[in-house]
């Protein structure tokens, strides 16, 4: 015999469907700003009309069922809520939201997705059930799987979610014979550079990329510069110089620099009284161990990592199988054989062809492929 408090997988009204999109929406807002939590998107409805909205805000609190909660006040009694993942049960921080919605009274749940998270994993759910309200799963289930895949990631793999953005010439190169520096996309897919690193808890490059471009690694568009990415630096050797703008910009930005376990402490130390963290990792050959490094990055509390280093970085990452999405910016100008390849030592098809492609669009003059494991 069934459960009849158990929640329920169920069809659900155009209705239902708009509201979990606008709640999708909401917590899209919280993107790179939430972590260690998940950006989650709330929204409270009583007779088709909104009477609370709410996402994650900065730092992971409060949560979104709160801040929607808050918003609604007493109309939320008899209300449903539309939230893109499992309301929580357990005493963190902050109180348990599941709690809150038993408070105030609602009827009804419609949530995306259970939660991985141990301490949750439908534990929410069954409490929401257990006094009585109706709690639908599964709506926006898809959607909210890749707005969440860095919360996913980390509670299940214990790591963060990798997204590579590779910048390409029309003939597949990445850079000038010598590694000079060039520009090879315009101006709408710096843009969209920006907001990917907005969206993302840090980003990572290799100690070459801050040798070569001093790249300062923030998100240089009006309202998002506080939105800028943790920056972390690959550096076996632990040689980044302190008059570049990842160190001499920390007080604005953080850098966290990874480096082996053979570097000098008097160099390490220099880096935190500038204000940087250093943490040291095993190596072999001189190269980092990026497992290592990203168990780190997950313990610290990232679950969403852009990796934006040149060739020799973003080959390690492929090689290592660690690429969960990649965002290949196509350009139309062309750089010749003796240019640089995207993947050192290692064809373009060693990434694209491990992914699938979500599609692609224009941004200028220039092309946005988007490639996701399945």
């Amino acid at each position: 015999m069934s459960d009849p408090t158990a929640p329920v997988h169920a069809d659900t009204s155009a209705a239902d469907k708009r509201f979990m999109a606008l709640a999708l929406a909401l917590g899209r807002r919280g993107l790179g700003n939430t972590w260690p939590n998940p950006a989650v998107g709330a929204v409270i409805v009583k007779d088709g009309v909104i009477l609370g909205r709410g996402w994650t805000q900065k730092g992971g609190r409060p949560h979104a069922e709160i801040e929607a909660l808050r918003r609604a006040k007493k109309s939320a009694q008899g209300a449903t809520l539309y939230v893109t993942l499992e309301p929580c049960s357990h005493q963190g921080k902050s109180p348990p939201c599941a709690d809150g919605i038993i408070k105030a009274g609602m009827t009804r749940v419609v949530s995306a997705l259970e939660d991985p998270n141990p301490e949750v994993a439908g534990a929410g759910h069954r409490k929401l059930t257990e006094r009585g309200i109706k709690v639908d799963i599964g709506l926006g289930a898809e959607q909210a799987r890749r707005d969440h895949a860095g919360h996913f990631t980390r509670m299940q793999k214990a790591r963060p979610f990798v997204t590579l953005k590779l910048a390409l010439s029309k003939d597949g190169k990445a850079g000038l014979a010598g590694r000079k520096p060039f520009a090879l996309t315009g101006e709408e897919a710096r843009t969209r550079v920006f907001q990917m690193r907005a969206a993302s808890d840090a980003i990572l490059v290799g100690i070459g990329t801050v040798l070569a471009d001093n790249p300062q690694l923030g998100c240089r568009l009006p309202g998002l510069f506080e939105r800028s990415p943790v920056r972390v630096v690959l550096d076996a050797k632990l040689r980044v110089p302190l008059a570049t703008a990842v160190v001499a910009t920390v007080s604005a930005t953080p850098t966290w620099v990874f480096t082996s376990r053979k570097p000098s402490a008097i160099a390490e130390e220099v880096l935190q009284q500038r204000g940087c963290k250093v943490f040291r990792v095993d190596d072999k050959d001189g190269k980092l161990d990026l497992d290592a490094v990203l168990k780190v990055l997950s313990e610290q509390g990232i679950t969403r990592l852009m990796v934006e280093g040149g060739p020799i970085v973003a080959a390690s990452f492929v090689a290592a199988g660690l690429v969960d999405a990649a965002v290949l910016l196509r350009a139309e100008k062309t750089i010749g054989a003796d240019g640089i390849d995207a993947l050192e030592g290692m064809p373009l098809s060693a990434l694209t062809g491990k992914l699938t492609s979500r599609g692609s669009e224009k941004l200028g003059a220039d092309t946005a492929e988007t490639f996701e494991r399945v």
